[in-house]
């Protein structure tokens, strides 16, 4: 096997790519290794375990995020504390969707720079001038995140094996309420998501609304 001079950034790139042709599941240090044309061991002077391996790749997920928006993801002059909300987590979803099992390698890691502080001392600077105090402007931050990555997890859990509406409905027959519901719970997931997050921020307005 050839010798491959190798770092943390080209074992996470490396990985990256991988994860979209073999996804979370195939994803393993040896095929990596293979991959990058060393011996698995060699992953091992970077990365003690996949643990390391997949903070470093949510790192450079939301790295190459912030990026892409040219600083903080969501983040224009004059936005409101509610635009940013809806940029910054339109912008994760995306960003998630456009990795294979992105929020199953997110979700959950522990990012290995401080990347990520930028744009949440962003939104709590925002929510703190509005009024709100630190915790619930922590706990906005949050639930904001938590909904997005549920809602892309079951986006993309469903993607490989996307449901048949038309035949649920069949099925559900002697219950015509939840066969009517199948296009609002399984279609248009674009549409919902925003909708979601429009709701989402009426909650957090009466809920933390300072005042």
């Amino acid at each position: 096997m050839a010798t491959t001079r190798i770092d943390r950034a080209l074992v996470a790139d490396t990985a990256l790519r991988l994860l979209n042709e073999v996804g979370l599941d195939g994803l393993t240090l040896r095929a990596i290794a293979k991959e990058l044309q060393v011996q698995a061991p060699a992953l091992y002077w970077h990365f003690k375990n996949k643990q390391e391996l997949l903070d470093e790749m949510a790192t450079v997920m939301h790295r190459r995020m912030a990026e892409a928006a040219g600083g903080v993801p969501g983040l224009a002059p004059g936005a409101t504390w509610q635009q940013l909300l809806v940029a910054h987590n339109t912008e994760l979803r995306t960003m998630l969707l456009s990795y294979r099992d992105g929020a199953k390698v997110y979700g959950g890691a522990s990012f290995t720079g401080t990347d990520h502080a930028e744009s949440l001392e962003a939104f709590l600077t925002l929510m703190t001038a509005a009024g709100f105090p630190l915790r619930d402007a922590a706990r906005a931050a949050m639930t904001a995140y938590a909904y997005t990555m549920g809602f892309v997890s079951e986006e993309q859990g469903m993607a490989p094996h996307p449901m048949d509406v038309p035949d649920r409905a069949n099925r559900l027959a002697a219950y015509p309420l939840a066969a009517a519901a199948g296009p609002d719970l399984f279609e248009s997931y674009e549409e919902r998501f925003e909708e979601g997050l429009r709701v989402l921020i009426a909650g957090l307005e009466t809920v933390y609304g300072p005042g």
